[in-house]
């Protein structure tokens, strides 16, 4: 439910800070990293070497932005693309860690 919230707060404020900044995804906006920790560390062992192991795959995402991301990243603009493609990333984390788990 955080999340949830927290996203929709984030394109409020990442749509305004954009504009008011005349940049694009201007990098003082972090509450998409925040959002993309909580999406990233659902239900995972709260070990240190699963939050690290997240942390550095999100990262990985974040900045590399692969094939869906950057589609995503390019499709959609403003508040909603500087959140959604965090939560991409979030979710891509958190699965390849949940399948590497079952494995």
């Amino acid at each position: 439910i955080m999340a949830i919230i927290l996203f929709i707060v984030g394109v409020i404020c990442a749509e305004i800070t954009e504009r008011d900044f005349k940049v694009k995804d201007p990098p003082k906006i972090v509450i998409d990293e925040f959002v993309g920790y909580i999406v990233y560390i659902q239900f995972l062992p709260l070990s240190i070497g699963y939050l690290l192991s997240a942390f550095l795959l999100f990262r990985f995402f974040d900045i590399l932005k692969p094939v869906p991301i950057k589609k995503i990243q390019q499709r959609f603009n403003g508040g909603f693309g500087i959140m959604f493609d965090d939560i991409v990333a979030g979710l891509l984390t958190n699965l390849i860690l949940h399948g590497w788990r079952l494995l």
